[in-house]
């Protein structure tokens, strides 16, 4: 019998990358979807819909969820909504023996460095300091893999950035800087860096988790780290402009405030769980395989709205 996985999130970026694995195995894939839109969408990929919304009505949800075989949370709710949302899945899928994965990230241990290397590397087990944003994440985290012990197969899962087909992560930002100030643009020395794995790469992750995960497991998945800086001199010789040093407060006009806390933030991880116990290994390791792809070029040319509007900031 077909294997029903619910995926929360299956309209976003990773979510979507999940459903399209999981429906290529061969698996009964559902997808939440809250708007006709994101209904449309799932429906053209051969998801089918579960209307309901984490934040206003999450009775189709849990419905949802206990019909299923196992549950994959890769949704985005602000982070302050994220332990509620975990311990009300937890709580209806109690005693099932269902599998329930949160995908969470490795933004939970970033440092914010400035733009500056950091020699902290951490592992599924290493202590860390939080991340203040993401103390609500780390709540979730924890109320997921405790429920271990309430009959329930719940796992963790924490990668790096994120990249692949369509993604709109930190080579993407760079293009854009260019076409805001005609420089490839990193924030102070450049050297900070995030790990990062290919979306095909987790979702295979995601399929040895549900075959062969732990319950209360945390697995990481990092195919590699690149600086900010070499991204952005990868895109100026793409395009043939120069590179620019920013300061944070010129980051933040550039890459906008969140964009900006994360281009000048270190957060390196390590993943040798994934990899002894679930036999995991990356395939696509370069993330600057992406330099040159037509849909990134576009983002380098000015776009007049946006100038009329930095201008009048």
């Amino acid at each position: 019998m077909s294997q029903h996985i619910l995926i929360a999130g299956a309209s976003g970026f990773v979510g979507s990358t999940l459903a399209r694995h999981f429906a290529a195995q061969g698996r009964e894939v559902s997808g939440l979807a809250r708007s006709d839109r994101a209904q449309a969408a799932l429906e053209a990929t051969g998801v089918r819909p579960v209307r309901g919304d984490l934040d206003t009505d999450m009775a189709p949800v849990l419905a949802a969820a206990r019909s299923a075989d196992v549950t994959l949370y890769a949704a985005q709710v602000a982070f302050e909504r994220e332990p509620a949302v975990a311990r009300l899945l937890c709580d209806a899928l109690a005693g099932s023996g269902k599998t329930l994965i949160f995908l969470s990230g490795s933004g939970v241990f970033m440092q914010r460095t400035g733009g500056a290397w950091s020699p902290d590397s951490f592992a599924e087990d290493d202590p860390f300091v939080p991340e203040p944003l993401a103390l609500p994440r780390v709540e979730a985290e924890g109320i997921v893999r405790a429920a271990s012990a309430h009959g329930l197969r719940s796992m963790v899962v924490r990668p790096p950035v994120i990249w692949g087909p369509g993604d709109d992560g930190p080579v993407a930002s760079v293009y854009r800087s260019v076409a805001l100030t005609g420089a490839a643009c990193y924030i102070g020395s450049g050297l900070a860096a995030y790990s990062n794995v290919h979306g095909a790469d987790l979702a295979r992750l995601f399929s040895l988790a549900i075959d062969r995960g732990r319950a209360g497991a945390l697995y990481h998945a990092v195919a590699g780290e690149i600086p900010y800086r070499w991204i952005a001199e990868a895109v100026a010789r793409d395009l043939g402009v120069g590179t620019r040093s920013l300061t944070m407060d010129e980051a933040v006009e550039v890459f906008g405030p969140f964009g900006a806390l994360l281009q000048s933030a270190c957060s390196r991880s390590r993943d040798p769980r994934t990899r002894s116990e679930l036999g995991w290994t990356p395939s696509r390791l370069d993330l600057l395989s992406e330099i040159g792809e037509p849909r990134l070029r576009a983002l380098a040319t000015p776009d007049p709205t946006q100038e009329r509007h930095h201008e009048d900031a």
